[in-house]
């Protein structure tokens, strides 16, 4: 089992920037990919970026030269850091880990979701 807690969420003015964190707790072990996943009302749900245990990243085109995702080994901690913020970027992101097999990724553990609010 694997425990997944997020923080810092919250409302932030377009041009800002915001920093999401997910620290894992238990068996984590099982892991070796993590990832960053958002959904706004009306929406279906995006994967905005991912990184590997050997620290290879990816993004969605939206975000890309915008968003950094990286991790703290030391500190069974992934983060998110959001810069240049736009009104579009407002949804409830959620921490996501997982295995990376061959070309195929499977994210078996959700965390709480944290809300992002970006005003105009």
């Amino acid at each position: 089992q694997v425990q997944l807690v997020e923080s810092g969420g919250g409302l932030v003015q377009a041009g800002g920037s915001l920093r999401l964190s997910c620290a894992a707790s238990g068996s984590i072990g099982s892991i070796n990919t993590m990832g960053w996943y958002r959904q706004a009302p009306g929406k279906q749900r995006q994967l905005v970026a991912t990184i590997t245990s050997a620290d290879n990243t990816d993004y969605t085109d939206s975000v890309k030269g915008r968003f950094t995702i990286s991790r703290d080994s030391t500190k069974n901690t992934v983060y998110l850091q959001m810069n240049s913020l736009k009104p579009e970027d407002t949804a409830v992101y959620y921490c996501a880990a997982g295995t990376l097999r061959g070309l195929v990724r499977s994210f078996n553990y959700w965390g709480q979701g944290t809300q992002v609010t970006v005003s105009s």
